[in-house]
């Protein structure tokens, strides 16, 4: 123990009393009382700092934090609005996915600018969610809670967290069928939200439902595409009482959500305006999938779109509508919580991040 005497510890140390009291006669003489009181005062010391160390090592009450950082709470007017991360994903391809090769090392001038990585595209996967009264929207659903890869499959978590369950949700919007949005309505071979009518545009729904879903325009690996043609219909035929076909410029959900067709990265592509009062916020979807590339040069694109020219097009006018409006936006594959706005910048345009905070 720490000021401890050397030799005998002090709690084996005789007092005066103890002397008296066993009948010692030879009390300690002065040089032996001051040694004796000084190895007290130490002993005390070290009992004191013990006390410090025990108290110390005890357990505390728990201090109060933010919400765990992958759900952030928002409003678009009166509507509350959520972010939940279901995960993130990494393409170890880099540049190489994206087009036209020709523009790989000014697109990679733009990465080191940003200071972003080169070894890997980053791609965020954030769901938004809406609710009104006790009713509750979800923009797409992420990979699903089933999903084998721990980077994946985090909304299920993150609704339990606000307190939200798989029945109150009662709107599902569909923006494209690719895993990372479709896959979390599906739950065990069964709907995860069994109250929800879940809206897709005729298109998208045709496109799979075809006899040959047409890839050709598509710069992605194509040996996937047979499983993942598949899965779509499986998943399709699960929520068959649920699907729901909804039409470009229809409000849904209470005529807060208004449905924007938004072709290119699939046929029936769909982005989504949520509107309150006056103020306004545009789910862009996967109308871009980087926060620097496709910003920096609307004419670049990504090998999973299903019609790279028509993907342009598209991006060139949402960008131009937003940038007039001034709309506040939210990017599906963008850093999360994924809020923040479309700016010009020179002839093409820029993705400023909203500043957000936990607090009021």
């Amino acid at each position: 123990m720490q000021g401890r005497p050397s030799g005998r510890p002090f709690c084996c140390q005789p007092t005066d009393a103890l002397v008296k009291g066993m009948g010692m006669s030879n009390a300690p003489h002065p040089s032996s009382r001051r040694e004796f009181l000084g190895a007290a005062a130490f002993a005390l010391a070290g009992l004191a700092s013990s006390a410090r160390l025990a108290a110390a090592d005890a357990p505390k009450a728990p201090v109060k934090r933010p919400p765990n950082p992958y759900v952030y709470k928002f409003n678009i007017g009166k509507i509350e609005a959520f972010s939940i991360s279901d995960g993130h994903m990494l393409f170890r391809q880099g540049l190489d996915l994206m087009w036209p090769e020709a523009d790989r090392p000014v697109m990679k001038e733009a990465l080191v600018f940003n200071r972003e990585r080169l070894d890997a595209l980053p791609l965020y996967v954030n769901i938004m969610g809406l609710r009104i009264g006790d009713e509750v929207a979800l923009i797409d659903a992420g990979f699903g809670e089933r999903h084998p890869n721990p980077n994946f499959g985090w909304l299920a978590e993150g609704l339990r967290q606000l307190g939200i369950r798989p029945e109150q949700v009662t709107a599902g919007f569909l923006s494209h069928s690719h895993s990372d949005h479709l896959d979390g309505f599906v739950d065990g071979g069964k709907p995860a939200f069994p109250n929800a009518r879940i809206y897709l545009l005729q298109e998208e729904y045709d496109f799979w439902r075809g006899p040959n879903p047409d890839f050709s325009k598509s710069k992605r690996d194509k040996k996937p595409l047979p499983n993942m043609v598949k899965t779509v219909c499986r998943n399709f035929d699960i929520l068959k009482d649920q699907l729901v076909i909804s039409k470009d410029g229809q409000k849904l959900f209470h005529d807060a959500v208004t449905v924007i067709a938004a072709p290119g990265h699939t046929d029936g592509h769909a982005c989504f305006e949520i509107r309150s009062g006056e103020e306004s916020l545009v789910h862009i979807s996967d109308v871009v999938h980087h926060h620097v590339l496709m910003f920096d040069n609307v004419g670049w694109t990504v090998a999973m779109d299903h019609d790279p020219e028509t993907a342009v097009k598209t991006r060139q006018k949402l960008f131009a509508r937003m940038a007039k409006e001034k709309s506040r936006a939210f990017g599906f594959h963008l850093p999360w919580p994924g809020i923040g706005t479309v700016v010009p910048k020179g002839e093409q345009y820029a993705w400023v991040p909203e500043r957000f905070s936990w607090g009021s």
